[in-house]
């Protein structure tokens, strides 16, 4: 049996962008920049790394684990011990079976070179094809009672379908450890509209936080004609004019604390009680990212912050599969 202990951090590393060349620009010559990044946020504590099987395009599918894989067993420094990989398995339409989840997550370790520590859904098949969903579920569930895995988590969940799978993973004896959603500054809507940090809190699950940089918006680093090439110009272009006043309000944090935009964007999900997961692609980004923890956002700041948020007429686009 796999042992039963998951120790999350405050803060953890995304690593989506660990083999996609087309959203950001990777090729394999990144790989000792991200070895740096890995040995950089263990060493600080920051020991859970998320990833997906889906993550890696073209003939990289699946990079992101085989990096992930390499990397820690190559990493002999401090906190080892506590090093916390978490995979999202794809609910692709040729999964159909909780036969096909539990090979999925054999293959992910393969990949991983070790047992992944926290398995997660995903995304939810409820929007399109529920029926898919359970069995799916089911075999997150085997994997966990065969001791492959430490713990299960879900990603772009509701609070809805979040009571519901909570339950059917009650009846089996297994309790959920993670929901991740995209949470941050420019995307509210899973807390404030969804409510699923409070049915979190209720029922003993942490929420993790991706994009809590809104894919880079939040840095402070784009401004207007110095916008990303590819997919990121259009979004870009259509949220930071709309997002002035909420960039304005977080410089001016930044600069009274004496920290970067990106900083004070990750506290601000730390002080709101979730554990962020910023990518970095190498060790500059990650030290940045560190420099998030050790302090907190006082209450005036985070209520500052939370009202220039809500002043913002475009939010950032929710993910197509996030459910209610």
């Amino acid at each position: 049996m796999y042992n039963q202990t998951l120790f999350l951090p405050q803060m953890g590393c995304g690593t989506w962008a660990w083999g996609n060349k087309v959203l950001w620009g990777y090729n394999q010559s990144m790989d000792n920049d991200l070895q740096q990044v890995f040995n950089l946020c263990v060493e600080n504590g920051v020991t859970l790394f998320d990833t997906g099987d889906s993550y890696g395009t073209g003939k990289l599918n699946g990079q992101s684990e085989k990096l992930l894989g390499i990397f820690t067993k190559e990493y002999e420094g401090i906190n080892k011990q506590d090093i916390c990989i978490a995979t999202k398995l794809a609910a692709y339409p040729w999964r159909l079976t909780r036969g096909a989840m539990v090979s999925a997550g054999k293959a992910s370790a393969k990949r991983l070179g070790r047992n992944i520590d926290l398995v997660q859904m995903h995304w939810s098949t409820a929007n399109y094809f529920p029926w898919q969903e359970w069995a799916l579920l089911d075999g997150l569930a085997d994997l966990y009672e065969q001791g492959l895995v430490k713990g299960v988590g879900l990603s772009n969940y509701g609070s809805q379908r979040l009571r519901k799978v909570h339950q059917k993973f009650a009846e089996r004896g297994i309790s959920i450890t993670s929901l991740q959603v995209q949470y941050s500054l420019l995307s509210t809507y899973p807390v404030t509209e969804l409510g699923v940090k409070e049915v979190c809190d209720e029922l003993g699950i942490r929420m993790i936080a991706y994009s809590p940089l809104c894919l880079g918006i939040l840095t402070g680093k784009y401004t207007k004609g110095n916008y990303p090439k590819g997919i990121r110009n259009f979004l870009f272009r259509q949220l930071i004019p709309s997002a002035k006043s909420l960039l304005e309000c977080l410089r001016e944090v930044a600069e009274f604390r004496n920290k970067t935009m990106s900083q004070v964007a990750i506290n601000w999900c730390i002080c709101k009680g979730t554990i962020p997961i910023p990518g970095a692609k190498n060790s500059q980004q990650a030290q940045e990212n560190i420099g998030a923890l050790g302090w907190n956002l006082d209450a005036g700041e985070i209520a500052e912050l939370d009202k220039a948020a809500a002043g913002t007429d475009k939010k950032m686009v929710q993910n197509i599969f996030q459910t209610k």
